[in-house]
């Protein structure tokens, strides 16, 4: 999908009108957060990622990029800078000449089975305990950093829950590893306000389950390097069965705890039923106006979801036992363009005033 973004700087001025048309009523107040979206579409197609973006534009002041390395192609010796380029460049420059902020986020690991590396450096056998596939990792950073210039980089995702799921070597070489490039990117003088995230149900130890508070001390310890903090949130996958029963501070604590200037940078909350929960369109809007509750008592800084539509799994290879279909719902919309409540939610919200 990555590789057809970048046509998109031909062919948007194609798109101008979208289908979902902001009707609600202005929202009174102000929000102290920027909202949008990654481009991930409902079908691997060119014209769908282009129809995701154009329909979800009018109502972001950011976009989302959720990055992997590209580990196969680095490891055929393709330079990063050449992947960046093809692959991100004209997409960036599209969001720019919308005024969007880019908050990037690279994830090193597999963002759908935390306690395993990246698939591609498992099929070829490679791991990131190495140096050599360390020195790649901060090779693909600095092209990122250097070519997009990102406001916000994350050089790790869910990284407590990265903690909790894979080895200890594995965690130790994510530390040494983002640490290294951090480095690099300071010395380079990045711009970029740097990050990880952390899952909030983990911290809240709900995923996996301990019975008690977790925190983020291990976090704030393990990457000292960060100067805001990423929050991962899916409530309905961390046994709450109706948005209302999510704590006021679900988000407030880990903000205070860190003292970091915190953002949402992936979530949501299905709008169907999936393997093991119950859920409905109804419930999702309701999630969406609690979860402006909740980043208001954090004071964020940012509300991201990768998805704004649904999946349609028929168009995506998913491994067998992949956990992809438990987030394929997640959309404000369907795969079709058309509006589930919870996109009205979101417009009210997005009609607040920014405090910039």
């Amino acid at each position: 999908m990555n590789a057809r973004l970048a046509a998109l700087a031909l062919v948007a001025p194609l798109f101008g009108a979208t289908q979902c048309k902001q009707s609600t009523a202005p929202a009174t107040g102000t929000r102290t957060y920027r909202m949008g979206f990654a481009a991930t579409p409902p079908r691997l197609e060119i014209a769908s990622v282009l129809e995701t973006i154009d329909t979800w534009r009018p109502r972001s002041d950011a976009a989302l990029l959720a990055l992997n390395p590209p580990w196969k192609a680095m490891l055929a010796d393709t330079n990063p800078a050449v992947i960046v380029k093809r692959d991100q460049v004209e997409l960036v420059k599209l969001y720019r000449s919308r005024g969007l902020t880019i908050v990037a986020m690279i994830d090193p690991t597999d963002g759908l089975a935390r306690d395993k590396e990246a698939p591609e450096l498992v099929a070829a056998g490679r791991s990131i305990r190495e140096p050599a596939i360390q020195a790649m990792f901060r090779e693909y950073a600095i092209a990122v950093d250097s070519m997009l210039h990102p406001d916000y980089l994350a050089l790790a995702m869910e990284t407590n829950l990265i903690r909790a799921a894979a080895s200890s070597s594995v965690y130790d070489a994510l530390k040494v590893m983002t640490a290294s490039t951090a480095a690099a990117l300071t010395a380079r003088q990045t711009p970029a306000t740097l990050y990880v995230s952390v899952q909030v149900e983990t911290a809240w130890g709900r995923l996996p389950s301990t019975g008690q508070f977790m925190g983020i001390d291990a976090d704030l310890r393990d990457f000292p390097f960060i100067r805001a903090l990423g929050l991962s949130s899916y409530p309905f996958l961390g046994g709450f069965t109706e948005p209302e029963q999510v704590p006021l501070d679900y988000f407030g604590r880990l903000a205070r705890a860190s003292r970091l200037p915190v953002l949402v940078v992936e979530g949501g909350w299905s709008s169907g039923s999936v393997p093991g929960v119950v859920s409905s369109p109804e419930r999702q809007a309701r999630w969406i106006s609690r979860e402006f509750q909740l980043l208001d008592d954090a004071k964020a800084v940012g509300m991201f979801q990768i998805t704004f539509t649904d999946l349609d799994l028929s168009s995506y290879q998913v491994p067998s036992g992949s956990i992809l279909p438990l987030f394929a719902q997640l959309g404000l919309v369907d795969v079709n363009f058309q509006a589930k409540p919870a996109l009205a939610e979101w417009d009210r919200g997005f009609t607040r005033r920014l405090l910039k």
